[in-house]
């Protein structure tokens, strides 16, 4: 294919659907997460006795709770919370995992049988499982699942990226780099890691829609974020005694989980068929 024939490709492929609706998603949550006050319409942890389970009307769209807190502006306080636990629960999992993986996947010898079991351990038991069990042990609130998640989390960016940089390893560039007198550090940090970034980048994104359905899985049960914080599995959980008489408390936040980590996962998607070589 020439080179004129490769541009309209590469167009096409940075316009596509998918990322170009993850772009839209992602963008629109990221502006409710930074600027709720400026969005909401009324206070989210206000009290209004007057108007007790209202259904959805022009004054309050997504209706009110038990409470009479306005829903819409609950579901979008809720996003500073839940946007946070997408990063935050990522961060330093992929950021340690893919530093271990590195040195894993460059130096292996005896480091990768010790790896190895370490992941066995880790995936032997349901990734869900063990976040709970060492939530449970800390204490509920967003510091001790930040902890939980990463003390588990980072496992899998690590073999991602173990099994990345040994493939890369292999590759003539790599012993060049070594011929040339350069040193570990430099051939991993600026050779290998960025020909090895890509798969990580994506599973990423994916993971962070996976940590906001986490966020709100331990909210719901009480481990993630406290009341009368505004959070998205809190609102589910105040609004399951109540489906049969006000629907709206439950189904909206769900909503908002299910828009929001699709948006990621078409982000991740779009990215993906971005970085993909062409054939």
């Amino acid at each position: 294919m020439t080179a004129v024939g490769l541009a309209p490709a590469r167009a096409r492929r940075r316009l596509s659907p998918a990322l170009l609706a993850g772009i839209i998603i992602f963008g629109l949550s990221l502006a409710l997460a930074i600027a709720p006050g400026l969005i909401a319409p009324y206070d989210p942890t206000t009290f209004d006795y007057r108007a007790l389970l209202q259904p959805p009307s022009l004054a309050h769209p997504f209706g009110t709770d038990n409470f009479g807190r306005d829903i819409l502006s609950r579901v979008i306080w809720a996003y500073s919370i839940d946007m946070q636990i997408a990063l935050f629960a990522t961060l330093f999992p992929v950021v340690f995992g893919t530093a271990a993986g590195a040195l894993v996947g460059y130096y292996g010898g005896i480091w990768e049988p010790i790896f190895g079991r370490v992941v066995d351990v880790v995936i032997t038991f349901p990734f869900l499982v063990l976040v709970i069990a060492i939530v449970a042990v800390l204490g509920p609130g967003l510091v001790n699942m930040y902890i939980a998640v990463s003390a588990v989390g980072w496992v899998f960016y690590a073999r991602l990226v173990a099994t990345e940089i040994k493939v890369q390893n292999r590759l003539d560039y790599a012993d060049a780099g070594r011929v040339m007198g350069y040193g570990d550090v430099r051939i991993i940090l600026r050779h290998l890691l960025p020909n090895a970034a890509s798969p990580v980048l994506v599973y990423w994104m994916t993971d962070m829609a996976l940590a906001i359905l986490l966020g709100a899985s331990l909210g719901y049960l009480g481990l993630g974020a406290q009341p009368p914080a505004a959070e998205w599995g809190l609102l589910i959980a105040d609004g399951k005694n109540f489906m049969s008489q006000a629907w709206w408390i439950t189904i909206f936040p769900g909503i908002a989980i299910v828009v929001t980590g699709f948006g990621f996962s078409l982000l991740g998607d779009g990215v993906a068929d971005l970085l993909r070589p062409d054939s």
